[in-house]
C-alpha cells in the first residue's frame, strides 16, 4: 500500500459503499492523477518522491505543448495511463489526449461553442479541467452543456443541456463522478440566476435529480429570503465538489447571493435575524444518489461583501487532541479557515488566515462572525478599508494538504477594497449587483501570500509574500516539496516543511492553474498550465493594471522532470 495516497485509501477501503470502480482504481495508482484534486478528497497530494527536495534544483523541461487558446488558462491535467487529458480556455476551445512522457498528440476535441459567451460568463472564459470514469471524459461548457467523450478515441458520445447560458450560467469546472452519476454545477451568482447542482447518468446523459441550492418560498430555509428575492438569489456551486465514500457523501460550496445590496434580499443591515439567505456562501454536505442536503455550514450569512463560498472543501483525517477526527477543511474567502468535522457537520474551529477585519471572530457555539459593524455596508451606510476584498482570502485557486507535513498550503491575497450599495434591478443575462467597490492594497507591503497553515494548531507556520494576488494554485507531494506558479509566469519548487524556493523557471505567461505530478514507465513529471487572467483585473482598479502588467496572456502546457 506503500504507492497509494491517504484518501485514495479511504475511498477504497473496507466500507459498504462504494464510489465508481474505475475511478477508484486510477485513484488508488500512485503514477496517475485520476481527477482535478487528485483524489476524492481534493487534497492534491501525490505519495510519489522520485522528484524531491534534494534534487528538485536539477529539474528541466520534458516538454511543452501549445494549448492553441490565450486568455484564463487554468485547467489542472488529468492522466490516466500513459495519457495526459487538458482542456483551454474559451469554451472549452480544445480538450487535448497526450503521450504523457512525449507530449505527442493522440487527438483533438473541438466543440462547437456560441461565440456570445463571454458576455455571460462571470468571471472568464475559462475551463478548470476534465473529469474521467468508465473510459470517459466528462466536460463542462460555457455553453451550459455537459458532454461525455470517448477517453480512447475523442468521440462525443452524448451532450445534454445543464442550464441556459443566456441567463448568465456557464459551466468552468470539471464535475465530480459517483458511482454511475456525474455531478454539476455552474455559475451566475453575479447575474442573479437561481443555483443548482444537477446529477446525470454516466451512460445516458439522463438528468437524475437537481437539487436548487436557494430554497423557494414554501421549502425549509424559503423563509430566510425577503419576499420573492430567492428566485434570483446567486447560490452557485460554481467550482469543484469532494467525495467521502465512507458516509457517502457529496461536498459543494455555494456562492454569493444576490444582488450584492443586501437590502433586495435581507434587512440591509447587520441585524438580518433570520433572513441568512440560505443555502448561498455555505458548504453543502448531500446524499449522490438524490442529491438530499444532508447539513449545510454557511459561512457568511447575509453576505454583504461577494465573500463566495464556492472554494474547495479538502477532506482529511486529523489528529486532533487524542482524536482522530474525519474532518473537512476550507480556506473561505471571507478569511477564516474552517475545520469541520464531516460526518456531522460540526464546526471544531474557524480561525483567521489572512488580515480580515470585517469580523473580530467566527464563534463556532452560535455559528456566526462577530462582525465589526462599520464594514457591513447598506442603504446610507457606505463602509470603508474591508479586508479581505471581494476576491477573497482565497480564491479559486485550489490549495493542498500535506499528511506527511500536517500542513495546508493556501495561496492567499491581501487585498481591501471601499463598499457602497445602489438600487439595482433585475434584468436577465445582465450583472444584478447594486454595488461599487474600489480596490485598495491590503496592510504589509504586499498584495498575496502563499501561507502553510496548521490547521490542528490554527496557525501560519511559513509563508511567501508575493507582489501580486491572484497567484496560482498549489501542489504538494511526498517528496517533501510544494509547487506553485504565480502571476509573473514563475513556477516554483517549494520545501514543503521550510518554505525554502529550491527552483523556479519563468514560463511567459502568469499562472494560475494548480500543477499536477504523475509517473510513466518509471519516470516522475511535473506539469502546469499557463495564460493569465484576464478579466478579473477589471474589478481591483490599479492592482488590476499590475496584474495585467505582469505577463502577457497565455496558453501552454509546460511539463518538467530531473533529467
Amino acid at each position: 500500500m506503500a504507492g497509494i495516497s491517504m484518501v485514495a485509501m479511504l475511498a477504497a477501503g473496507t466500507f459498504g459503499v462504494r464510489a465508481n470502480d474505475s475511478l477508484l482504481k486510477a485513484q488508488s495508482e500512485a503514477g496517475q492523477w485520476a481527477v482535478a484534486g487528485h483524489d476524492y478528497g481534493n487534497t492534491r497530494f501525490s505519495p510519489l518522491k522520485q522528484i524531491n527536495a534534494e534534487n528538485a534544483g536539477k529539474l528541466s523541461l520534458a516538454y511543452s505543448f501549445s494549448l492553441g487558446s490565450l486568455r484564463s488558462n487554468e485547467a489542472s491535467p488529468i492522466v490516466i495511463g500513459n495519457t495526459l487529458y487538458v482542456s483551454t480556455s474559451w469554451g472549452p476551445k480544445y480538450v487535448y489526449a497526450l503521450d504523457a512522457a512525449t507530449g505527442a498528440r493522440k487527438w483533438t476535441y473541438e466543440p462547437e461553442i456560441p461565440d456570445d459567451v463571454l458576455q455571460y460568463a462571470c468571471c472568464d472564459v475559462n475551463n478548470r479541467g476534465v473529469a474521467y470514469a468508465d473510459g470517459k471524459l466528462f466536460v463542462g461548457r460555457l455553453d451550459g452543456k455537459l458532454t461525455a467523450l470517448d477517453a480512447a478515441t475523442g468521440k462525443a458520445l452524448w451532450t445534454t443541456k445543464v442550464v441556459d447560458y443566456k441567463q448568465g450560467s456557464v459551466i468552468t469546472s470539471p464535475p465530480l463522478v459517483v458511482r454511475d452519476k456525474v455531478i454539476t454545477g455552474f455559475g451566475g451568482g453575479e447575474y442573479g440566476v437561481r443555483g443548482a447542482l444537477l446529477a446525470f447518468d454516466i451512460n445516458t446523459g439522463k438528468q437524475v435529480w437537481e437539487t436548487f441550492t436557494v430554497p423557494s418560498p414554501e421549502e425549509p430555509g424559503g423563509d430566510t429570503w425577503k419576499g420573492d428575492s430567492a428566485k434570483h438569489g446567486g447560490g452557485a456551486a460554481w467550482l469543484v465538489g469532494s467525495y467521502d465514500a465512507k458516509s457517502d457523501t457529496v461536498y459543494w460550496g455555494t456562492s454569493n447571493p444576490a444582488p450584492w445590496n443586501t437590502a433586495v434580499r435581507s434587512t440591509g443591515n447587520g441585524d438580518f435575524g433570520k433572513l441568512t439567505n440560505l443555502y448561498t456562501a455555505s458548504t453543502l454536505a448531500l446524499d449522490p444518489k438524490t442529491g438530499k442536503i444532508k447539513w449545510h455550514i454557511q459561512t457568511t450569512p447575509a453576505d454583504a461583501w461577494d465573500y463566495d463560498g464556492v472554494n474547495e472543501a479538502i477532506l482529511a483525517d486529523l489528529k486532533i487532541g487524542n482524536n482522530t477526527v474525519p474532518a473537512l477543511l476550507k480556506a473561505d474567502r471571507n478569511g477564516f479557515f474552517f475545520v469541520a468535522n464531516r460526518e456531522t457537520g460540526k464546526v471544531l474551529s474557524a480561525e483567521k488566515y489572512v488580515f480580515t477585519n470585517w469580523a473580530e471572530k467566527w464563534d463556532t457555539t452560535t455559528l456566526r462572525a462577530v462582525e465589526n459593524p462599520d464594514k457591513r455596508p447598506g442603504p446610507g451606510h457606505p463602509a470603508k478599508d474591508i479586508c479581505p476584498n471581494l476576491i477573497g482570502g482565497k480564491n479559486w485557486q485550489p490549495m493542498s494538504y500535506n499528511p506527511q507535513t500536517g500542513l495546508v498550503y493556501i495561496p492567499s491575497n491581501n487585498v481591501c477594497m471601499d463598499w457602497s450599495v445602489s438600487d439595482v434591478t433585475y434584468k436577465r443575462g445582465v450583472f444584478y449587483l447594486g454595488a461599487e467597490f474600489p480596490t485598495k492594497e491590503g496592510p504589509g507591503g504586499f498584495l498575496g501570500e502563499l501561507v502553510a497553515w496548521d490547521p490542528v494548531k490554527n496557525k501560519k507556520v511559513w509563508s511567501i509574500k508575493e507582489d501580486l494576488p491572484f497567484n496560482g494554485g498549489t501542489l504538494t507531494t511526498a517528496g517533501n516539496l510544494v509547487f506553485a506558479g504565480d502571476l509573473h509566469g514563475d513556477f516554483r519548487a517549494i520545501d514543503a516543511k521550510t518554505g525554502n524556493i529550491l527552483w523556479k523557471r519563468n514560463l511567459g505567461s502568469g499562472i494560475g492553474a494548480g500543477p499536477i505530478t504523475y509517473m510513466v514507465d518509471g519516470k516522475q513529471y511535473v506539469a502546469v498550465v499557463i495564460g493569465r487572467t484576464a478579466a478579473i483585473p477589471a474589478f481591483l482598479g490599479e492592482v488590476g493594471k499590475k496584474i495585467t502588467a505582469a505577463a502577457p496572456e497565455g496558453g501552454s502546457l509546460f511539463v518538467f522532470a530531473v533529467q
